[in-house]
């Protein structure tokens, strides 16, 4: 596949001016030559069709004016030059035609790169060309997911199922969204750890703090305006807020989940150069509570210390996913331990295999 490469004009201004000295007739000649070149481009432009040939499986056809735009958008995200290809080839493959709405769109966004995603895998080559791909793919996602892009401006474009965490005295209390629609934002009364309902006064001034669904943070100032009874339930009003800023996030994506894994402990023998990993026989039975291409939380019965290295091996999708990970804390809950895991190597199909759970990409 060639690809289509691009350099600066190299002319003057003056260059394009109309020779006086022509006859109407030439100019009206000129004019039409000009027109018929425009449209010869515009045609071209919307008849290229994507390709997954090359390295990353990206277009390099069509979509020019298309991909001027794409660029603009996105020249301070990061992307390396794989990843501005593979986020070229993922709009292209979805017919994308609006690239700003989609940048600001995550569920746009996610159902684009699920579609590049299969396509990837039912064309990709070779297993290991298709798994290099896919990681690409990923790493675009996730450099997408860490920008500013699809990000909340204003507390009327909160989803009605999120929750709102604020700080009461020295007391931190969460409480359901019900509705962000109307003049002001309805939130059930918040309610203490007996249940019974938290008086906060009309007027008292509250610093909020929620997650959206692909763990995006933000915070905003606000007010309580008043209380209610909507859908049944009681409710607090607060005041309706466009100034919406964004907090840090985790590095990377995370899924809750219950999935049945087995733990092998790891240990070193030998030091310096002679060093190597030996893998335990005996296997622990537990249960993943969440995870992410970077660690996961483990909920197991066996006592746990941290520091441990253990081999954490699962089944997704009829693939088995193994990765090496270290604990970095513990916490009891009930008869259980939650053991929170950080990975120090994972080979690039389980973690693709990872990301394609925690972004949903799969059928389960």
């Amino acid at each position: 596949m060639t690809s289509l490469m691009l350099y600066p004009l190299q002319v003057s201004v003056t260059d394009f001016q109309m020779d006086s000295s022509l006859s109407p007739r030439d100019m009206i000649i000129s004019g039409l030559i000009a027109a018929v070149i425009i449209g010869v481009l515009v045609i071209i432009n919307k008849t290229k069709k994507p390709s997954t040939g090359g390295k990353t499986g990206s277009s390099g056809g069509g979509g020019l004016f298309a991909g001027f735009t794409l660029y603009r958008l996105t020249k301070d995200i990061g992307f390396n030059h794989e990843q501005k290809k593979m986020l070229d080839y993922v709009f292209k493959t979805d017919g994308v035609t609006e690239p700003e709405k989609s940048l600001n769109t995550p569920f746009l966004m996610d159902r684009h790169f699920r579609k590049a995603y299969r396509t990837i895998e039912q064309t990709g080559g070779s297993d290991a060309e298709t798994q290099r791909k896919l990681a690409i793919l990923f790493s675009t996602r996730n450099l997408l997911e860490n920008s500013t892009f699809g990000g909340i401006t204003s507390t009327q474009q909160i989803r009605d199922d999120a929750t709102f965490i604020f700080n009461n005295g020295k007391d931190k209390i969460s409480t359901a969204v019900i509705s962000t629609r109307g003049d002001n934002v309805a939130v059930e009364t918040p309610k203490n750890v007996l249940g019974s309902q938290i008086k906060i006064p009309k007027g008292a001034k509250l610093s909020i703090m929620f997650f959206t669904k692909n763990n995006k943070g933000y915070s905003f100032e606000t007010r309580v305006t008043g209380f209610t009874t909507m859908h049944g339930r009681h409710a607090m009003l607060l005041a309706h807020s466009n100034q919406i800023k964004f907090l840090s996030q985790r590095r990377h994506r995370r899924r809750h989940a219950v999935i049945a894994c087995s733990l092998n402990l790891v240990y070193v023998e030998g030091s310096g150069k002679k060093a190597r990993l030996i893998v335990d026989k005996r296997k622990f039975s537990a249960n993943i509570a969440d995870i992410s291409i970077g660690g996961c939380s483990i909920k197991i019965t066996t006592p746990v210390q941290v520091g441990a290295r253990f081999k954490v091996e699962f089944n997704q999708n009829d693939n088995s996913v193994a990765a090496l990970g270290q604990v970095l804390r513990t916490n009891k809950n009930g008869v259980n331990t939650i053991i929170h895991i950080k990975f120090l190597r994972v080979t690039q199909k389980s973690m693709n295999l990872i990301n394609a759970f925690v972004y949903e990409y799969t059928n389960e």
